[in-house]
C-alpha cells in the first residue's frame, strides 16, 4: 500500500477508536489509540513507548535518529484524544470512519487524527524504504490535549521532559490549510502565534434564606451582575506582528486596502474564516456555565459561574486587569484552567522548508503566517523553549466550512485534501 493509500486508511482506524474526552478524566482514554500507534510503528522497526499519566491516559513517543545527530532535534506532535460526539446528530457514525462524498467522515477527522495519520503515513514509509530524516525527530502522539493536556503534554513535559532532549522546534497542529483566493491561488496558513486560555471559575457567597422575603445580599444577583458585565464587555483591537502580517498578504490577495486604523474591514472578504480570525484582533471573555441554588424558594449562600477566557500574546497583564474591574468587590476568581499564549517569528529554515512544500504540491499556494484563537499543545512544548509551528497540511475546497469542523456535527477531510497533506508533510521532512 503506497503512502496516500495509508494515510486514508490510518485515519479511518484512528477515527474508529473513540478516544472522547469530557475533560472528567472518566471517558474511554486513549491507551487503544496509543497501542495502535505503538503497534505500526514497532511494525516499521521504530522504537516506541508508552506512557500513562492515569488509567488509560496514554501517550506514545518514539524518536528516529537522522542523518546528522549533531543538528537539533524537530517534534512532531498530535493529540489521540477527541471532544466527544452525540451519533444521532450526525449524518455519519461519527466513530465509523466512513468515506462518504469525497470525505473521511468522523470525530477527530481535522481535530486531529489527520495529522496523526500523516505522520504514521510518512514516517512508515520512511521506515520501509530507508529514507532518513535530516536531523532526529522526536514524535508524540498525546493524550488530553482536549481538556488542556495535563494528563498529556504538560505531564510529560514536567514529568519526562527529557524525551524531548536537543528538540528545539516543534510542528503541530492547526496550520497549513487552505483558504481559496482569487485568482486560482490559495493562502495556506501557518500557525505562529495562539491565544492564551483562561477558564475561569466566580464565585459570589451571599446571605441564605427565604425568597419570599426582601434580601440585599443575593448571591445570584451579585453573580448575575458580574457576568453580565463580562458577557457585554469587548476588548479593544489590538494588532499583533502575526495578525497584522497575515491581514495584510491577505487584503493582498482579495484586491483590497489593508486599513491598520480599521483591521476589521477585511474580515467580511475572509468566509467563514472570519470567525477564527476576527477572534484574534482581540482578547475575548465568555461565559458558558452559571449554577446557583436547589429550589425556587430558597435563596442560596453560593453561585458560581465559568468564563472562558483567551487573551492576546503580549496582552496578559491588560487582560486580567480588565476582567478584575469586570468582577466587582463581591466576586472572587479561580482558575479552571490557565495557559500561557504563544508567538514564534515567522523566519527561518523551518519556515524555509514548510513554505516549499506546499509551493511544490500547489503552484498557486501563497504561505501567510497566522494566530490560532484557540490554543494547542505546543503551549507545553513552549516552555522547553521550543519555537513552535501549527502545519497539518490540506488543501481544501473553496466551499468547505473549515473552521466549522472542529468540534462541530459532520466532522470530515476530503479524502484528496488528506493525501495531499500527507504529500506535502513528506516534502517537508525531507528538508526539515
Amino acid at each position: 500500500m503506497g503512502m496516500e493509500d495509508e494515510v486514508v486508511e490510518l485515519c479511518r482506524e484512528l477515527i474508529r477508536i473513540d478516544t472522547s474526552n469530557a475533560g472528567d478524566n472518566a471517558g474511554p482514554g486513549e491507551r487503544a489509540a496509543a497501542e495502535y500507534v505503538a503497534e505500526k510503528l514497532e511494525g516499521a522497526g521504530i522504537k516506541a513507548t508508552i506512557l500513562e499519566s492515569d488509567r488509560g491516559r496514554a501517550s506514545v513517543i518514539a524518536r528516529i535518529e537522522g542523518e546528522d545527530p549533531s543538528r537539533d532535534a524537530l517534534l512532531l506532535h498530535g493529540h489521540l484524544d477527541v471532544v466527544p460526539a452525540q451519533a444521532s446528530d450526525w449524518t455519519h457514525d461519527p466513530f465509523g470512519g466512513e468515506i462518504a462524498d469525497g470525505c473521511v467522515w468522523g470525530r477527530g477527522a481535522v481535530d486531529m487524527k489527520d495529522m496523526d495519520a500523516m505522520i504514521l503515513a510518512s514516517v512508515l514509509d520512511r521506515a520501509r524504504t530507508g529514507r532518513r530524516p535530516k536531523r532526529d525527530l522526536v514524535l508524540a502522539f498525546l493524550a488530553d490535549e482536549e481538556a488542556g493536556g495535563a494528563y498529556g503534554a504538560h505531564w510529560l513535559v514536567d514529568n519526562h521532559p527529557e524525551l524531548f532532549e536537543g528538540c528545539t522546534e516543534a510542528v503541530g497542529e492547526v496550520g497549513g490549510f487552505s483558504l481559496t483566493v482569487p485568482g486560482d491561488r490559495r493562502l495556506y496558513l501557518i500557525e505562529t502565534a495562539e491565544k492564551g486560555l483562561a477558564w475561569m471559575r466566580l464565585k459570589a457567597v451571599g446571605t441564605a434564606g427565604h425568597g419570599s422575603m426582601i434580601h440585599d445580599d443575593n448571591a445570584v444577583t451579585e453573580l448575575a451582575r458580574a457576568v453580565a458585565r463580562i458577557g457585554e464587555h469587548r476588548f479593544p483591537v489590538r494588532l499583533t506582528d502575526t495578525v497584522r502580517r497575515f491581514l495584510e498578504q491577505a487584503c493582498e490577495a482579495y484586491g483590497v486596502e489593508f486599513d491598520p486604523k480599521d483591521p476589521e474591514a477585511c474580515l467580511p472578504h475572509l468566509g467563514t474564516l472570519a470567525r477564527m480570525i476576527g477572534a484574534t484582533l482581540r482578547s475575548t471573555l465568555n461565559p458558558t456555565r452559571l449554577d446557583a441554588g436547589y429550589k425556587a424558594n430558597v435563596i442560596p449562600q453560593h453561585a458560581e459561574a465559568q468564563i472562558d477566557g483567551r487573551f492576546l500574546p503580549g496582552y496578559e497583564k491588560e487582560f486580567f486587569e480588565t476582567v478584575d474591574k469586570l468582577l466587582g468587590e463581591k466576586v472572587q476568581r479561580e482558575f479552571v484552567h490557565y495557559d500561557i499564549a504563544v508567538e514564534t517569528p515567522y523566519e527561518g529554515d523551518l519556515v524555509g522548508a514548510m513554505e516549499e512544500a506546499l509551493t511544490w504540491a500547489d503552484p498557486g499556494a501563497i504561505p501567510v503566517p497566522y494566530c490560532l484563537s484557540a490554543g494547542t499543545d505546543a503551549k507545553s512544548f513552549a516552555t522547553l523553549g521550543m519555537r513552535c509551528y501549527g502545519f497539518a497540511p490540506l488543501r481544501l475546497p473553496a466551499d468547505l466550512d473549515f473552521s466549522g469542523m472542529f468540534h462541530g456535527v459532520d466532522e470530515r477531510v476530503p479524502v484528496d485534501g488528506l493525501q495531499f497533506g500527507a504529500r506535502v508533510l513528506d516534502r517537508f521532512l525531507d528538508n526539515a
